[in-house]
């Protein structure tokens, strides 16, 4: 294994688990978040806690090697690397060899104006969001949906190894995100429909654990009915038995929905089946469940 000199900016509910995982896989992480008490516990799993995100920067520019983000949004990676009107932004301190990585879920045209910025100035980059939810962040299972150059991408493929278990190339910059965004109105509307499914067997008087055992030995057969059932009871293990603690929050559902319906809009395509979904996760938002798990619109079917 090559011991490598990593920045790591943004250690929220995903970043936070991912950075430990680079610090057991024995490199030097540096780190940066806003949030002081999550940089301090990270510091507390061996981490070197950076003053601010330049400072953390500065340790892969004089260093080399890789710098990682895992941010909010769109706005919030360019705000970073681009800098606004303060000529602030990371690309006046990253060295020509460090190689960008942001794990961030944002639009796919921010990513390639980042990536296209960062490109001119000879610094690598990919767009990489991730998939696994924060069970997966912590166990190191994640998988990795890049976009970027081939080489680039076997540049970072060994480090996302020590934070993933799939890693797929998914083709340019900007791709990583394209691919995020269509899995999840995928997820989406199978979560909707496996909850109107179930809460109807259950109007007509059948058990849910019997229901979900007949249509996941059936065509109805689907990740969320098999791994993540929606209904309370149905299976101990998923959020639905937890109070819909997530998870995977219905906030960010809406959020990547929102993403998807733009990209839908850019490329003239039809999805009809995602805008409802897209609503419907807006109308679970409004009855004040945006922190629950993205499994929780089984409530607006057992309403």
């Amino acid at each position: 294994m090559t011991k490598l000199n990593i920045g790591f900016i943004g250690l929220g509910n995903m970043g936070g688990p991912m950075a430990a995982n680079l610090i057991k896989a024995g490199h030097n992480v540096t780190a940066f978040d806003l949030n002081q008490s999550v940089l301090n516990e990270l510091a507390s799993k061996g981490a070197h806690a950076a003053e601010n995100a330049n400072a953390c920067a500065c340790a892969c520019a004089t260093n080399a090697d890789i710098l990682i983000s895992m941010l909010p949004a769109g706005k919030h990676v360019k705000s970073l690397y681009l800098g606004n009107n303060d000529d602030s932004g990371l690309i006046k301190v990253l060295s020509k060899n460090t190689l960008v990585i942001d794990c961030s879920t944002i639009d796919a045209e921010s990513a390639r104006v980042v990536g296209s910025a960062l490109g001119e100035q000879g610094i690598s980059f990919v767009d990489a969001p991730v998939s696994g939810g924060v069970a997966g962040a912590t166990a190191g299972t994640l998988t990795f949906i890049v976009g970027g150059s081939k080489a680039a991408f076997n540049t970072a493929q060994p480090v996302l190894n020590d934070m993933g278990k799939n890693i797929f190339h998914a083709g340019d910059i900007g791709a990583g995100q394209v691919a995020k965004i269509c899995n999840n109105m995928l997820l989406s509307i199978l979560m909707a429909g496996t909850s109107e499914a179930l809460q109807m067997g259950i109007n007509n008087g059948l058990d849910a654990k019997v229901l979900s055992d007949i249509m996941t030995a059936s065509s109805g057969r689907n990740w969320t009915l098999e791994l993540y059932n929606p209904c309370p009871g149905v299976m101990d293990t998923s959020p639905a038995s937890n109070d819909y603690k997530p998870g995977f929050m219905v906030d960010l559902m809406a959020k990547d929905l929102g993403l998807a319906m733009e990209a839908a809009q850019q490329s003239n395509s039809s999805t009809p089946m995602g805008s409802m979904a897209k609503n419907l996760y807006t109308m679970l938002q409004h009855q004040g469940a945006g922190s629950d798990d993205f499994s929780a619109i089984f409530k607006l079917f057992s309403k």
